[in-house]
């Protein structure tokens, strides 16, 4: 199905972030975080950016918002370049553009009350009254589980998962219509993960929200999101549905990283790990396929020249010069991930916060 202009919120072409470093402590080195990522994200779904530690999925985020600005490329949001504009006009486009960020600690400034924090947006954008925004953060504290009257408090009298809520809160202040969240689960318990992940999906809902995730938890992709965008080295090596992706991975990296999915059982069986070696240094990567290094499928022809994204039908893409000999040979095809004990587990989780909720829901009403 052909995507039209309505359909696409945010899209990067051939984004590339390059950081230099001085050479003071030795020769300067170039740092290629993002090489060439080209993607779309639809109005309304909740589009996935996974991938190992130091693979770019964090900074590709910031690029989306231009909270650092790109070496190369450019980034659209409806149809509109937000690299032309100036300081004045980016300001506005911030009411619709925001983010979870990963620390739920450090982005909130420890010298300011809740209220300040959450109402901050607000201010900025000269959003009503001074008692209008008094009485629309009370609101947005009872939006994410909280109480009007921790307004009053500070950063630090919160444990870690009602300092997300407060940073989720902040968020959407200004009615956003897109948000990026980097990793906003990642350093929370797997409890509270499960409430994290139910409030975001809540608000989505309710606020007819588009959503980016970061994420390396793979049970928490699956769960929640629409689309899911795999990175290796600054690269995007495939783009698929979540479905998709779990039942059937064609690139290899991604079946590596189903396969490292732990399971809660240490008897247990579990496919053999498809990861080998360590993954390059970005200041020097590889030829050819970034991937070759460690993939347990290459020839020479993946150490000498780079695979070009291909469409794999459904609205799949993928970066591999060899992935139909692959699927074709049934290595494409890893089930137990996806019905992994630990996937399991973590839904179960999921599922019963929620049906609790919905019992207190029913109750109180």
């Amino acid at each position: 199905m052909s995507e039209t202009t309505s359909d696409v919120i945010l899209e990067s072409i051939d984004l590339v972030k390059h950081f230099g470093s001085s050479g003071f402590f030795g020769p300067p080195t170039v740092v290629h975080a993002v090489d060439g990522v080209s993607l779309t994200i639809r109005r309304g779904e909740t589009f996935a950016i996974v991938g190992e530690s130091g693979c770019g999925k964090s900074t590709l985020g910031r690029l989306l918002l231009r909270l650092i600005e790109p070496t190369q490329g450019d980034v659209l949001y409806e149809g509109r370049s937000i690299l032309s504009l100036d300081a004045a006009e980016m300001r506005r486009l911030r009411r619709d553009l925001q983010i979870i960020f990963q620390d739920p600690f450090a982005s909130l400034n420890p010298r300011m009350n809740v209220g300040d924090i959450i109402s901050e947006p607000l201010w900025l954008h000269g959003l009503g009254s001074k008692s209008d925004r008094r009485e629309q953060t009370a609101e947005l504290l009872r939006t994410v589980g909280l109480l009007p009257a921790h307004a009053d408090r500070y950063p630090h009298e919160f444990s870690g998962g009602q300092r997300q809520r407060i940073g989720i809160a902040r968020a959407l202040a200004g009615n956003p219509k897109l948000i990026i969240g980097d990793e906003p689960v990642s350093a929370l318990d797997v409890s509270i993960q499960a409430q994290i992940v139910n409030l975001l999906e809540d608000l989505k809902e309710r606020y007819g929200l588009t959503l980016v995730v970061v994420a390396h938890d793979l049970a928490v992709i699956r769960h929640m999101s629409d689309r899911v965008a795999v990175m290796y080295l600054g690269e995007i090596v495939e783009l698929s549905s979540t479905d998709d992706l779990f039942e059937n991975p064609l690139h290899p990296y991604t079946q590596a990283l189903l396969t490292a999915i732990p399971i809660p059982n240490p008897q247990g069986r579990r496919p053999k790990p498809l990861l080998q070696g360590d993954v390059p240094s970005p200041t020097a990567p590889p030829s050819g396929c970034r991937f070759h290094t460690r993939c347990p499928h290459a020839r020479s022809i993946c150490k000498e020249n780079h695979p070009v994204a291909e469409n794999a039908g459904g609205g799949r893409m993928v970066a591999c010069h060899f992935w139909r000999e692959i699927q074709n040979a049934g290595s494409g095809a890893l089930s137990a991930p996806a019905q992994s004990p630990a996937l399991t587990k973590r839904m179960e989780l999921y599922m019963t916060w929620r049906e609790r909720q919905e019992q207190t829901k029913n109750s109180n009403g």
